[in-house]
């Protein structure tokens, strides 16, 4: 079974500067947003003119993935986890994102705060301008899963009896004591070596460089569902193959229909995605903190398609 020993470094640069996968994920996102977007805009299925989506994209980036997506993760799932009086002791652990840690439903909502404000500057359609970006957006979740699969984090649950199961090194940080102690052990009869590692996290990174090291510690790990995969396939592929089709089939669809359309696709495959996921944060009943934040994305949805219905309405009535 395959032991994951892929390195999230893609360059290093100097010292502890390095091109990582996350980062050039964002930087896919982002590129392939601003190319379809200036082709829906180019076709006139999109509220703004082609010139205006360089600077549209640069600045949804900014404003609404990355300071959104980190706000996001520190309310609602870092702080619940460490007190809020963390925050007052050390406010800058916001800006903070070399730390790690990116919600996505803090990045959507940081998106659609930013379009509102965006829509009135410039005077167009908040609804149209949000449809736009909700058909593209599902690229930046794919890449963002595939690159979280290539740094072994946010796995799957331990599973049995799937070919395609995978054995994720940062998942011995939750077994229990002796297991991490007898991997270590089985480890150092491998590669002496290790015995010098000041921690987990770096008896892993030797084992990504250590076919031999990677298959003993392989030994101690539990088969897991690529969820990471499951996710980039529903919430990103899928998701965007959906939207694309209603956006360039149906032209004339009332603005709000696209959001509407993400917001209800995205919920519910985050939700059957989740059962697959090891909850990364405390749960909420039976539901794990991202399940349970899909719910009110449905009651966004439909919001959305009550605005929308009202549009086709008013459409009707021109004809």
């Amino acid at each position: 079974m395959y032991v994951h020993d892929l390195n999230p470094v893609v360059l290093e640069i100097y010292q502890k500067l390095a091109l990582r996968w996350y980062g050039l994920a964002y930087l896919m996102g982002f590129v392939c947003g601003f190319l379809l977007l200036r082709n829906l805009a180019q076709r006139k299925l999109w509220v703004l003119p082609p010139e205006k989506t360089g600077d549209f994209i640069a600045a949804a980036a900014l404003f609404g993935v990355f300071l959104g997506g980190r706000i996001g993760y520190i309310f609602f799932y870092q702080l619940p986890e460490v007190g809020w009086g963390a925050l007052l002791r050390d406010p800058l652990m916001v800006v903070r994102v070399w730390d790690g840690g990116m919600a996505s439903h803090g990045g959507i909502l940081g998106l659609a705060i930013f379009t509102w404000f965006y829509s009135r500057k410039h005077q167009v359609t908040w609804t149209g301008l949000g449809d736009g970006l909700c058909v593209v957006a599902p690229l930046g979740l794919f890449f963002g899963r595939v690159a979280n699969f290539i740094n072994g984090e946010l796995y799957g649950r331990v599973c049995s009896g799937v070919s395609w199961a995978v054995k994720f090194p940062l998942s011995l940080i939750k077994e229990p004591d002796e297991i991490q102690a007898a991997a270590w052990n089985a480890c150092i009869q491998v590669e002496p070596k290790v015995a010098d590692a000041s921690s987990l996290e770096e008896l892993i990174a030797a084992a990504r460089k250590n076919p031999e090291l990677s298959q003993t510690l392989g030994e101690f790990l539990p088969p897991r569902h690529p969820s990471q995969i499951y996710e980039a396939l529903l919430e990103g592929a899928l998701l965007f193959a959906i939207l694309w089709w209603v956006s360039t089939r149906f032209p004339k669809a009332p603005d709000g229909l696209l959001t509407a359309l993400f917001f209800l696709f995205y919920a519910v495959f985050r939700i059957f995605g989740e059962q697959f996921r090891e909850p990364d944060a405390a749960m909420v009943g039976m539901m794990t903190k991202g399940q349970f934040f899909s719910l009110f994305m449905l009651l966004f949805a439909a919001g959305f398609f009550f605005h929308a219905w009202r549009g086709w309405k008013k459409q009707i009535i021109v004809r």
